[in-house]
């Protein structure tokens, strides 16, 4: 791609919203990636669906970023087009739902539905990334999960139109849903939740954040718990007893905090971190014969 190719946006987005060669680094919490080719800022449904038809008219390579919680990004950065739907700001309270707009920060989310008194989004409250990253990775955490009150959501499909799926078409599972396949961009999504007694929601939000911070390093740039969890094993105690707890491959080290979180501890590279990545994952299935998967996204340019 090349600069001419903004032309294709600019009718559409103003110039705050076009940015070309941006650095992966300021977008994701790994504070990790080389550039994407363009970098668009919707601040509309219209918007999103005009550029998201631009790009596929075009045949341009895309992807969706959310609050970039949940991706590593190589060191070559993403060819063709990010869209970046952090813009989209909307929420509305109809009766116990809450249809959200999936830029909204997740903890943002969970805060507002603490303050109309409905509970369901407290699992929710110390996770990082827009609502509509929760959405597409099903996150979860403390026995809920995003699948469990996501009622419907509003996707801008392939073609770039408008389409409302119900809960029974999203293809819920295990850190999965039918987005990962689909290629369609989360517009906004319904919650369903339940009528609570606000001082009651607030304690339990308060005690789960206690108990993150207690035992994450919240205070160090990581992606979360970088690898799922294998059926009948804890992933961060299997590596604590391999003893890599500080373990580090250039500036990309196992948490001393917690061995489940693979951190940046400086200026890690993306290759860095892979590697990182591969030798707890050889390291754990030499020992234990369990093969890690990761959690986290791996995109860009290899």
């Amino acid at each position: 791609m090349n600069l001419n190719d903004a032309n294709l946006f600019s009718g559409v987005l103003g110039e705050n919203q076009i940015k070309v060669n941006e650095p992966m680094s300021r977008h994701t919490t790994f504070g990790i990636g080389g550039p994407a080719d363009f970098f668009l800022l919707p601040e509309t449904t219209e918007e999103l669906c005009i550029i998201t038809k631009l790009v596929r008219k075009n045949n341009l390579p895309l992807f969706i970023l959310g609050g970039g919680a949940n991706l590593l990004v190589r060191d070559k950065g993403i060819r063709g087009v990010v869209i970046c739907t952090s813009r989209l700001q909307g929420i509305e309270r109809i009766g116990n739902t809450l249809k959200v707009s999936s830029g909204i920060p997740t903890a943002a989310v969970a805060r507002k539905a603490l303050s109309y008194g409905l509970s369901g989004m407290e699992f929710a409250s110390g996770i990082p990334g827009s609502i509509g990253g929760a959405a597409f990775m099903n996150a979860g955490a403390y026995g809920g999960e995003m699948s469990k009150i996501i009622s419907r959501a509003t996707v801008c499909d392939t073609s770039g139109d408008l389409v409302v799926y119900d809960k029974k078409d999203l293809g819920y599972s295990y850190r999965q849903s039918r987005f990962m396949q689909k290629g369609e961009v989360i517009v906004d999504i319904t919650l369903s939740l339940k009528e609570g007694n606000e001082n009651d929601i607030k304690a339990l939000m308060d005690d789960l954040n206690g108990r993150r911070r207690s035992k994450q390093p919240l205070d160090k740039k990581s992606a979360g718990s970088t690898f799922k969890r294998p059926e009948g094993h804890f992933v961060g105690q299997m590596i604590e007893e391999l003893g890599l707890k500080g373990f580090s491959v250039g500036d990309a080290q196992v948490s001393e905090m917690h061995a489940g979180f693979l951190i940046n501890n400086g200026n890690a590279s993306c290759e860095d971190m892979l590697q990182l990545i591969h030798a707890v994952q050889e390291k754990v299935k030499e020992a234990y014969g369990v093969d890690l998967h990761t959690e986290v996204q791996i995109v860009g340019e290899e």
